[in-house]
């Protein structure tokens, strides 16, 4: 798993800074921060939090975070598309936006 990967990612996809996701998920800015660099492994209640906090399902973000060795048995080009289109589902709504891609 590569939660830091998928986080930046999702945060990025969603066009929050840092700040203002680390105050949706009610966490330190310090953490989250923490969290992106992957020093810190997050507990399952903090990744639903986040997920909570990025308006995703916490089963697209644990697929975003997983490494090619755990979808073995996944063509690779059907998780690329699955990967591809979870990421367009995740696009930002101009009303939504706390910031600018």
């Amino acid at each position: 798993m590569n939660i830091s990967k998928a986080l930046k990612l999702c945060r990025n996809q969603k066009g929050l800074t840092k700040t203002a996701l680390a105050k949706k998920a009610n966490l330190s800015i310090s953490y989250l921060s923490l969290l992106e660099q992957g020093k810190r492994d997050p507990n399952l209640s903090t990744i639903n939090d986040l997920c909570i906090a990025l308006d995703i399902p916490v089963s697209i973000f644990m697929f975003l975070a997983s490494d090619v060795n755990e979808l073995e048995g996944l063509n690779e080009d059907l998780a690329k598309m699955l990967s591809h289109t979870a990421l367009k589902l995740m696009e930002v709504n101009p009303d939504d936006a706390t910031v600018s891609p």
